[in-house]
């Protein structure tokens, strides 16, 4: 359980995080989403250690993160944007690397590799950026860790790419492991991220599973406009709109058409979920 408590950053006089308050559990694949400069790349960096509090708490499993216990960082693994390549080969990168990693298996880096289409006796610098982005995935997948950090790990992967990155997330996590995803992409991951946390600046706008959204919210895709609909998208042939769910009606949430309505709507959908 990753627990934080009233956490506040700022990057000198500019404030980024401020009394963020959630807990995150395990077993759950979180999506994380904003606007850029909203703070989700910074958030996960406060997650895994590499910045230090400024206010506030986070602890993960009794740990704070910025200590940089070995317990603990055996035990999770942050993957930015953007990835560095490696004059090695990526099977002996792998394998000298997770070292540190005591649950990861060089057999699943392999067998992940394969799967992504990317030859383990590869040089990691002559790959392409796909290539390379995808080495990485298939590295975070196969540590094994309890606590997965995902920058953005969608970016630089063509559409089969993205494929093979949800189904091998899936098949490679731990059912106990608590996933945090930050990505802009979410068509690329709205199948399997559940729930959702929405950033904004300085704020947490939401942060409620698909099941609470779709009490709460009514997704209609219809070819009647409605006047009281939260948000409304022109599609073809209908609309996407949002509206609250009195009816407590059953729909299927569509993430994007949720980020635009919380943006829209910032202290009603506030209202609606405060007391979850």
């Amino acid at each position: 359980m990753i627990q934080i408590d009233n956490l506040a950053f700022s990057y000198g006089s500019t404030e980024v995080l401020r009394n963020i308050t959630m807990n995150l559990e395990p077993g759950k694949i979180y999506g994380l989403l904003g606007e850029n400069g909203v703070g989700k790349t910074t958030l996960l960096t406060l997650l895994c250690g590499l910045k230090k509090t400024q206010a506030g708490t986070i602890t993960t499993d009794g740990h704070n993160p910025w200590k940089r216990e070995p317990v603990l960082l055996q035990d999770q693994y942050y993957l930015p944007d953007e990835v560095a390549p490696v004059n090695d080969k990526a099977l002996a990168w792998g394998k000298a690397t997770g070292k540190f990693w005591p649950k990861f298996s060089a057999a699943n880096f392999e067998a992940i590799l394969r799967e992504f289409e990317v030859e383990p006796d590869q040089k990691m610098n002559a790959m392409s950026a796909g290539q390379l982005k995808k080495t990485y995935i298939a590295f975070a997948l196969a540590a094994g860790v309890r606590f997965l950090f995902l920058d953005e790990p969608t970016n630089g992967l063509d559409i089969p790419s993205k494929a093979q990155f949800r189904s091998a997330l899936m098949k490679y996590t731990a059912e106990d492991a608590t996933i945090v995803i930050s990505t802009h992409q979410v068509r690329d991951l709205e199948n399997i991220i559940d729930p959702i946390i929405i950033l904004d600046r300085q704020d947490v706008l939401l942060n409620a599973s698909l099941e609470q959204i779709a009490d709460k919210l009514y997704f209609d895709y219809g070819v009647t406009l409605h006047p009281d609909s939260l948000y409304s998208e022109q599609l073809p042939g209908g609309f996407i709109q949002v509206l609250p769910n009195t009816d407590k009606r059953d729909s299927k949430v569509n993430i994007e058409a949720l980020f635009n309505t919380v943006h829209k709507h910032k202290e009603l959908v506030k209202s609606l979920f405060n007391h979850e």
